[in-house]
């Protein structure tokens, strides 16, 4: 268990609770064979962050990871579809003590709580939560880094927005302003898949950074090559020649709005001609056909809804549950 966490249940097939406390390690005390150690690493821990304080429209993301957990039962050990027993090593390591109303505060928190998962080799998984949550984990993966920042991970953002507006309602620190705070830390690359809404001041922003691609959901959805939202069309092909010519280090960021409201209709910001499942599990395959790259963390966020048995509580499990299949 981790300081400043507590334990509402567990994911299922997670290992036993994993002690921390005995483990004096930090980030700092890492040198570069236990930073390569890690990043090799195919141990996961889970934390939940039950926080939603800056949601603009629908609430209720906070308790996405008690949904989450409870629908992640409803799967078998076997994943038939990948001909794959999720059997790896992987913790659940509870909730954030959040500070509801402080964005700031509570991603500090989480900053540290991941540190110390990084003290014991073992990467995060975050279940938001809204999503400016992301930015405490990928926070402490920076600082694992030289450089301090995000210089030599690329950051993978599926979303129906932007989220790359610099203030949303005078708030730097936002769900809508989240992938603002991570271009701060100069990724070396930010890949955009499933946008469909967006400001006509994030249009501007991205439109000349050679670090940012875009993928537009019109465009990938479902695997159609049809319409475009720019002069070159970037088909779903493109996405996945793309993916595979990521190299190094990897974060992912998964917004629930990415899907159409079809399939998901209880996140925060439903935006409709969203992408498929089967997208989604194209992409994930790709990832792990790329042995080039070394995911170092992973974050789902904006599920809203106070329901047990929810659809997209269901969905949001599922995608955990493929991922830890195919990376655990």
């Amino acid at each position: 268990m981790l300081f400043n966490t507590y334990e509402p249940g567990k994911f299922a097939f997670s290992q036993e609770s994993i002690d921390l406390y005995d483990s004096n390690k930090t980030v700092d005390d890492l040198n570069k064979g236990s930073v390569d150690e890690f990043r090799k690493s195919k141990k996961w821990g889970i934390i939940g962050v039950p926080f939603d304080s800056t949601c603009s429209y629908h609430h209720g993301s906070r308790y996405a990871p008690t949904l989450i957990r409870e629908a992640s039962f409803g799967f078998e050990q076997y994943n038939c579809e990948f001909d794959r027993l999720l059997d790896g090593e992987f913790y659940d390591c509870g909730d954030l003590n959040v500070v509801h109303g402080n964005c700031m505060k509570t991603c500090e928190i989480l900053d540290d709580s991941v540190k110390e998962l990084i003290g014991s080799n073992i990467k995060p998984i975050i279940i938001g939560g809204e999503h400016s949550v992301s930015l405490g984990s990928i926070s402490a993966l920076a600082s694992l880094e030289d450089s301090n920042d995000l210089s030599d991970i690329t950051v993978i953002h599926l979303d129906a927005h932007r989220d790359i507006i610099d203030e949303y309602i005078g708030e730097k620190y936002s769900h809508a302003s989240i992938m603002k705070r991570v271009y701060d830390l100069n990724p070396k690359e930010l890949i955009q898949i499933g946008i469909r809404s967006f400001s006509i001041e994030e249009k501007e922003f991205v439109e000349n950074k050679e670090n940012i691609s875009s993928f537009y959901a019109k465009n990938i959805r479902d695997h159609n090559d049809n319409g475009s939202l720019s002069e070159q069309v970037k088909t779903f092909e493109d996405l996945l020649s793309k993916i595979d010519s990521i190299e190094g280090k990897v974060y992912i960021s998964i917004d629930m709005d990415v899907f159409d409201p079809s399939i998901a209709p209880s996140v925060g910001n439903p935006t409709p001609n969203g992408l498929s499942y089967r997208d989604l599990q194209s992409i994930f395959e790709s990832l792990s056909f790329n042995e080039k790259i070394d995911i170092i963390g992973f974050d789902l966020v904006e599920l809203a809804s106070d329901r047990l048995g929810d659809v997209t509580a269901v969905l949001a499990a599922k995608i955990i549950y493929d991922f830890l299949t195919l990376f655990s």
